[in-house]
């Protein structure tokens, strides 16, 4: 990924993919986007930033019922992309 504008549209992607239908592949494209941020030098400030801009780009076409679940796979995703740094983490000494 070239550009944090990259990271959003990637992310924002692989946000949408997963909302519908919750499935492995959307979760995968999830933790490649981590492991390429971790790559690219991206900050968890940076990633948390994108994800809360994507998710309140989500929020305001949702209705209310569907909260609940939108949070869900939010958070659900948020978790896979930043499993990569969770790894590189623990790898420090």
């Amino acid at each position: 990924m070239s550009t944090l504008a990259d990271l959003r549209r990637n992310y924002r992607a692989a946000f949408l993919q997963y909302l519908p239908r919750r499935e492995e592949a959307a979760l995968h494209k999830a933790y490649e986007i981590g492991r390429s941020a971790v790559a690219d030098g991206v900050s968890l400030l940076e990633l948390a930033q994108i994800h809360h801009d994507v998710l309140l780009e989500v929020l305001r076409d949702t209705r209310a019922e569907e909260l609940p679940g939108i949070a869900e796979a939010a958070s659900e995703l948020l978790l896979e992309v930043l499993a990569t740094y969770h790894m590189a983490q623990r790898d420090l000494p």
